[in-house]
């Protein structure tokens, strides 16, 4: 997680914890020549667009006032998804026993550069997960993104 992104999340996590929403992630990102703060939330029942734009009207204001980034950015309020990425040790406990894709940035001594299978511990420095009945190691400073898998 990036300096912007900490002090983001410190700075919204109770405003939006007040309203009802659980803070889930927050991503600053550059692509292309754009720069993007990605606030994603949830709750019990759901994410609706009524519902982020009932946070975006809470931080707007706090995040101007705040003036961590000094570039133009786009701010985006959404649901975390079905799908989701598991940037955190949290969420990452969270989904122990679950189903998960792990990408790798470049293939890794088992000639592999993605994951399909069931997260079954993780610890600083590594990521064990049991594909096909068989378990892997995985470093987690080779890991791309890791992320839930939902079976349709």
């Amino acid at each position: 997680m990036s300096k912007i992104e900490e002090k983001v999340e410190n700075l919204v996590k109770k405003p939006i914890n007040n309203i009802g929403y659980e803070l889930y992630d927050v991503e600053y990102a550059k692509e292309g020549k754009d720069y993007f703060l990605r606030i994603f939330i949830d709750n019990k029942n759901g994410i609706s667009i009524e519902d982020c734009e009932k946070v975006n009207n809470v931080i707007s204001d706090l995040l101007d006032e705040a003036d961590y980034i000094k570039e133009q950015y786009f701010l985006e309020v959404s649901s975390p998804g079905i799908e989701r990425v598991l940037r955190k040790d949290k969420h990452l406990e969270q989904n122990i026993g679950k189903d998960i894709n792990i990408k790798l940035f470049r293939k890794d001594d088992n000639g592999k550069k993605e994951y399909f299978g069931k997260l079954q511990n993780f610890d600083k420095e590594n990521i064990t997960i049991n594909e096909e009945n068989k378990e892997y190691l995985i470093k987690r400073k080779d890991i791309a993104y890791i992320k839930t898998i939902f079976n349709w």
